[in-house]
């Protein structure tokens, strides 16, 4: 990371030494933002939000402080690689657990009543990502966030046992046209009421929502017919792998999903247990830990499982619901008329928890819509870049439910008919492997819009799938020659990238296509970096340039390439050297290679501030890198 930029900074780099406005204790009359609960949409988008000062943001929450244990645990490689920007992946890879390899268990075709590994294979290909997949308890991925939000410009802190009910929206109204009325539920203060005023809202208020009630909104989808109990616990069993993720799928008994989690010890179990009948509720059951314990054992068969301890248990229904649209705006009137309350993650799409995609995709809306609330309360961008928030986030929730619907039925399906002869390999085993990218979280695709390009010159850089997240290479930086992955260089803090890769020859050389592509962005009038950067402000505060040389560290000086590439910043003038890295041929971990990238004629990759492709255009397509932005920021006002 940076510092120092505007002075000596002591103490933690990590706690940001310049503040807003002071937070009142009271919740204000008026906010740019608020945010309604604290799940990990919630606080992704707070987190986001809390870097910028002069955006007023509030984050209220039903319960009376932070969750400490239970519900969502897996963490995908996509999420992985978002943590990575927000600065606390290294925290998760110290503290959680690494899932390798999956397992598989099917009925022993000797004695189909006992159970008998089929398979082993690893959780996530080669190449993939360079971020693992992780397994820790949400409560600390929930303190990794509230502290990043404490350490923020604006020290942006909850608002506790605030209950939402009412909320109402004047689409006439330019300036906060959100009105919220809410209870507050703590003990001495219960039943006072609080109203304020907001720009915009974002209701991340769980499966049963109150903010998606108020704007007319239903989640849609089928009904649960399936009961399924989870348990964390700490247990001694002969079961050989207990520390490995396992898809056990019995001949009788049903199935269960075992998770490892952090600390070495602990466990979870994901049991199947009955199909419930039509508008049947899992709670009117009365399950039991004591029947969940005992469904495991049996599922278990030949080996031993004694919980000696339950952390926390829980029974559900599977189902798959999803919301037609994740904003206030009716479909009829969105040429008119400009969203101002939002919906996401569990608010507007329900999964099982079979393929781990709760958390990860709700944590997904909130990155996608945080810059975007960003880029238009500080008018970088046209307010109806907020419609594509819906646009986007729908789209990717109703194909993961589609895959979960088929997972969560397999899952649920008896062994088919000839599953216990001697290597045959179950469909539940075959569905994992081949559907590896779902649960990776890397299977989202943005359809071309404003926002993301069309694929007309997708051949230069085969590797960087436009509308898909940057897929990450080795470089090497080269004013330090540190070792390092190009995705690292993209921070949680709303800039757009742009990635040039150079072509093969000199990249000093004056006939150059880096000389003419620097000298385009840093002199001409339709420079988008220019364009839409403030006189005042750093070079790179909106659009961030990093240039790809093919050549090797040692073989280029720095000081050869163009001055827009050492550009100038903060109060003292100082020279930001980070911007040029070089390929790693020597090692066969060569970005060029890995990517696909045209030596003969380069490109230039157009990164969005979630970390999203939006385009790749050839290197001296400098009028098309100029229309791409121009499609959707505001220039800045002189003045």
């Amino acid at each position: 990371m940076q510092y120092h930029l505007n002075g000596f900074q002591p103490g933690d780099p990590e706690i940001s030494g310049t503040t807003g406005p002071q937070r009142a204790a009271a919740l204000p009359e008026k906010v740019d933002v608020l945010i309604i609960g604290c799940g990990p949409a919630g606080l992704t988008l707070a987190a986001q939000l809390a870097a910028f000062p002069d955006i007023a943001t509030r984050i209220v929450e039903q319960k009376p402080g932070p969750l400490e244990k239970g519900q969502a645990d897996g963490i995908s490689c996509r999420s992985m690689e978002m943590f990575k920007a927000f600065g606390f992946a290294d925290t998760v890879m110290r503290q959680g657990y690494w899932v390798n390899e999956t397992t598989f268990w099917k009925p022993d075709a000797h004695n189909p009543e006992h159970i008998t590994r089929n398979g082993r294979i690893q959780d996530v290909e080669d190449g993939l990502s360079e971020m693992p997949h992780m397994i820790l308890n949400q409560a600390r991925v929930h303190d990794m966030y509230l502290d990043i939000m404490r350490r923020s410009p604006s020290r942006l802190v909850p608002d506790y046992s605030l209950k939402l009910v009412d909320l109402a929206v004047d689409p006439d109204a330019n300036d906060y046209p959100v009105t919220v009325t809410l209870d507050r539920v703590d003990g001495e203060r219960a039943g006072r009421t609080e109203t304020l005023r907001a720009r915009y809202v974002v209701g991340c208020d769980g499966a049963r929502s109150a903010v998606r009630r108020a704007i007319g909104r239903d989640l849609v989808g089928d009904s649960a017919n399936q009961a399924w109990g989870v348990m964390d616990v700490l247990a001694v069993t002969d079961f050989p792998d207990i520390r490995c993720k396992t898809l056990i799928q019995s001949a009788n008994e049903g199935n269960i999903i075992i998770i490892p989690r952090e600390g070495g010890y602990l466990v979870r179990l994901y049991i199947e247990l009955d199909k419930l009948s039509a508008g049947e509720r899992v709670a009117g059951r009365n399950i039991t830990i004591e029947a969940l314990i005992a469904a495991a054992q049996r599922i278990f068969r030949p080996y031993s499982l004694a919980v000696k301890d339950v952390v926390w248990w829980s029974v559900y229904e599977i189902g798959q619901r999803l919301t037609d649209k994740f904003d206030d705006v009716p479909d009829d009137q969105i040429a008119d008329r400009l969203p101002r309350v939002f919906i996401a993650g569990d608010a507007c799409h329900t999964h099982s928890p079979k393929a781990g995609q709760g958390m990860n995709v709700s944590m997904g809306d909130a990155f996608n819509l945080g810059w975007k609330l960003v880029s238009v309360l500080q008018n970088r961008c046209r307010p109806d870049l907020l419609h594509s928030y819906s646009a986007e986030r729908q789209a990717v929730a109703k194909d993961l439910i589609e895959f979960d619907r088929e997972w969560a039925r397999i899952m649920s399906e008896k062994p088919e008919q000839g599953a216990a002869e001697l290597g045959n390999e179950p469909i539940f085993q075959r569905y994992f492997i081949e559907h590896g990218r779902y649960t990776a979280g890397l299977s989202v695709t943005y359809e071309p819009s404003a926002l993301t390009g069309a694929a007309t010159w997708q051949s230069l850089a085969t590797g960087f799938e436009i509308g898909t997240r940057l897929h990450s290479a080795p470089v090497v930086r080269l004013s330090d020659a540190k070792p390092m992955e190009l995705g690292d260089t993209i921070t949680a803090d709303t800039r757009w990238r742009l990635y040039a890769f150079c072509p093969a020859g000199d990249p000093a050389a004056q006939d150059s296509a880096l000389n003419a592509l620097c000298a385009f962005l840093g002199d001409e009038a339709a420079s988008p970096i220019r364009n839409y950067t403030a006189p005042d402000a750093d070079i790179d505060s909106i659009i961030d340039l990093r240039i790809v040389l093919q050549q090797g560290s040692r073989d280029v000086a720095l000081e050869t390439l163009p001055d827009f590439l050492l550009p100038r910043k903060g109060r003292f003038g100082l020279v930001d050297y980070e911007k040029v890295f070089c390929a790693d041929p020597g090692t066969g971990r060569d970005i060029f290679a890995l990517r696909g990238i045209d030596r003969e004629r380069g490109c230039v990759a157009i990164v969005r501030p979630d970390q999203y492709v939006a385009h790749v255009l050839p290197l001296d397509a400098h009028q098309e890198i100029a229309e791409f932005f121009d499609g959707f920021m505001l220039p800045v006002q002189a003045g």
